[in-house]
């Protein structure tokens, strides 16, 4: 989302030449991390058509959207904002072309790493009210006010407040909240591994090994052009 800011010419992360002194790289990860977590988060836009609004401007908000992806119009906001909606958009030829002045964006988008990043889903039912509850936890762990545990102890019972007030009032019908049984952590430790899921895990012994430091050109090769697939005719 910042990208567009950072490639701004004069800037002093910026070379003379136009490309950038900074790289993007294959997003770091810690102890508990496994193949299939998500590696990082990125913000996606998407429209909503409401029943409530009037069929006549529901059919001119449908033009307007269909406007705004259109292939024209789409390419061009690529290169404006750098931010994409379109498979072709990513693999026009004039980001080909552009590509080497953007650090890295392209060829993480070309690569089967953007998947493991998760956008914005529409699985966070009340998000002002939970929003307030994560940047007040996470102040609380940062400050050294609790310990994260604690913080994150204190999060959750908090989210779960909230959860199960929207889950009675039934405001939101089928979308709503479904909460389980409260349950000790073995429970669900236990319930994991029996399903071979990857999350929750039981603590480490070692939370914080040893990094490693490894060489951007080997780092980058784990991006590698997976160009999409054309259905045949």
């Amino acid at each position: 989302a910042f990208t567009a800011d950072m490639v701004k010419p004069g800037l002093p992360v910026m070379n003379a030449d136009g490309t950038p002194k900074w790289r993007m790289a294959p997003s770091p990860h810690g102890s508990y991390w496994k193949d299939g977590m998500k590696l990082g988060y990125q913000d996606v836009g998407s429209a909503t058509l409401l029943k409530s609004t009037p069929a006549d401007r529901r059919k001119a908000a449908w033009l307007y959207l269909q406007f705004i992806v259109s292939k024209t119009v789409s390419l061009k906001k690529s290169h404006v904002g750098l931010t994409f909606i379109r498979e072709s958009d990513i693999w026009d030829k004039s980001f080909t072309e552009r590509a080497p002045k953007l650090g890295g964006l392209i060829e993480f988008y070309r690569s089967p790493a953007r998947v493991q990043w998760t956008p914005t889903g529409n699985n966070v039912p009340d998000y002002p009210k939970l929003a307030q509850l994560w940047w007040q936890n996470i102040g609380d762990a940062s400050s050294g006010a609790k310990t994260p545990q604690a913080a994150m102890d204190s999060l959750a019972a908090a989210q779960d407040s909230v959860l199960e007030r929207l889950e009675k009032s039934g405001v939101q019908g089928a979308c709503g909240p479904k909460m389980n049984k409260k349950e000790k952590p073995d429970y669900w430790f236990a319930k994991s591994e029996k399903d071979g899921n990857i999350a929750p895990q039981r603590k480490l012994a070692n939370e914080k090994p040893k990094g490693e430091t490894v060489d951007y050109d080997t780092l980058i090769k784990s991006w590698p052009a997976s160009p999409p697939k054309r259905a045949s005719n």
